[in-house]
């Protein structure tokens, strides 16, 4: 095992990864029998451009898009799909490209998706978006990236995951595999997309596991009124952001429905979220 863990970690730091695939686990991830890296499902009609769609996932990896101008901040991305699948382009390469054009690094994670009836769907997601996020702030140095300017942005079902994530409270959803598990999870911003399904009608408030925490990232959030994964769940979050003094922006657009991604949407003004979002990073500091 020992032996592996070093492959492991001298892997990472190999020149040959970059924009490649690279596994964020070791070995198979926890509870897990299989490494697949997951199944692409056949374009759909009349999408343009065409949209990727991966389904069973067991080994989740994540790709790697360096800034050519880097000012060493990074944003870990969490794209959409329901958790049963993740759409690594539309709310993954795209957003990457982005970030890149704004010397900011970025990494697009493949987490697990779910399998079966008995899974949550975000429970094997938060643990590998957890892993991940420590993952590149063990190797920031190799990546040319500072430590204290790692972010995290979730689209949709990623979304949710990144506001779970963000609601950890540094407590890790996994038995703790190496040294790597001991490097702090925690964002030092956020910004969440559309997050799917996080108000619980029946409760009206926010779903069990996110609670935000005194000591939050400062967030960014963008929604639509219209979207039927209702936006009280991002006004909620920002609410108590706003309650415990977290310098954050919240944005309602008025329509553009749900998963977008960076794609302007007919009589919408919902692209817009893109050059919001730059600002509101630039004015953390994290584009300086």
């Amino acid at each position: 095992m020992k032996s592996l863990m070093c492959l492991f970690a001298a892997l990472l730091t190999s020149p040959l990864f970059a924009g490649e695939p690279i596994s964020i686990w070791p070995d198979m991830a926890p509870g897990e029998t299989t490494k697949a890296t997951g199944e692409k499902q056949p374009y759909r009609k009349n999408e343009v451009p065409p949209v990727t769609r991966v389904i069973k996932i067991t080994q989740p990896t994540m790709t790697v898009h360096l800034a050519d101008k880097p000012n060493g901040s990074a944003v870990l991305i969490l794209p959409g799909g329901g958790f049963i699948k993740v759409v690594p382009d539309k709310e993954g390469t795209e957003a990457a490209d982005w970030l890149n054009k704004h010397g900011v690094s970025a990494f697009v994670l493949s987490y697990r998706t779910k399998n079966n009836a008995k899974d949550s769907g975000w429970a094997k997601a938060l643990q590998d978006s957890q892993r991940a996020l420590s993952l590149i702030r063990s190797k920031a140095s190799d990546w040319g990236l500072k430590k204290d300017r790692i972010g995290l942005l979730g689209f949709s079902a990623g979304g949710q995951v990144a506001a779970r994530h963000l609601c950890s409270k540094g407590k890790i959803a996994y038995d703790k595999i190496d040294d790597i598990d001991e490097v702090s999870h925690r964002p030092d911003f956020a910004l969440l997309i559309y997050p799917w399904n996080v108000y619980d009608v029946q409760r009206k408030a926010l779903i069990q596991g996110v609670q935000v925490p005194k000591d939050c990232p400062p967030t960014y959030i963008a929604h639509t009124d219209d979207d039927r994964s209702s936006s009280l769940g991002a006004v909620l979050f920002y609410v108590k952001l706003k309650q415990f003094g977290i310098s954050s922006e919240l944005h309602v657009y008025g329509n553009g429905g749900h998963g977008y991604g960076m794609r302007p949407v007919n009589g919408s003004q919902i692209a817009s979220w893109t050059d919001h979002a730059a600002h509101w990073i630039g004015t953390r500091g994290f584009l300086e």
